[in-house]
């Protein structure tokens, strides 16, 4: 079994995003030593497809920018690979919040993959000590890959 990440990323669209590579990075960075052997799945959708599967899962009736679903099965022995969840991330909304915040866009990308990423691996932000302990996870990995603290304008 090759010990390396898996991810596919599907496209809706003609949207710019990041590359394949860079997604698989920034997902590894964040996952440690979880992603050996992992398989991720990221779709990069519109925001009609956003807001209905946030409508859907979440109850919010509006695209948002990253969504984090657990695997739908536990591995079977023998497996060659191990599924570690998918991302859904809406390209529109992306762009937009880093506009909006005055971040670079592939930073933006970066700190939404690797937030999502953590969700899958148990981290959370419902209570504010969980939400301060993702958060400085998020800013060590995101460090770690060279970009700036994303909470930081």
């Amino acid at each position: 079994m090759s010990r390396a990440l898996s991810v596919e990323v599907l496209r809706r669209g003609r949207t710019r995003t990041p590359a394949a590579t860079e997604i698989r990075a920034w997902a590894a960075a964040a996952l440690g030593r979880r992603a050996r052997g992992g398989e991720l799945a990221v779709r990069i959708v519109g925001a009609a497809e956003s807001r209905r599967l946030n409508a859907h899962y979440r109850g919010r009736d509006a695209p948002t920018n990253v969504l984090s679903f657990p695997p739908a099965r536990q591995p079977r022995s023998g497996d060659e690979r191990r599924p570690l969840g998918d991302l859904v991330l809406c390209a529109p909304v992306v762009r937009a919040e880093a506009r909006g915040r005055g971040k670079r866009v592939r930073a933006h990308w970066a700190h939404l993959i690797v937030h999502g990423a953590l969700h899958l691996i148990g981290y959370d932000h419902e209570h504010s000590r969980d939400a301060r302990r993702m958060e400085r996870r998020e800013v060590a990995v995101m460090r770690r890959l060279g970009f700036a603290n994303p909470y930081r304008s």
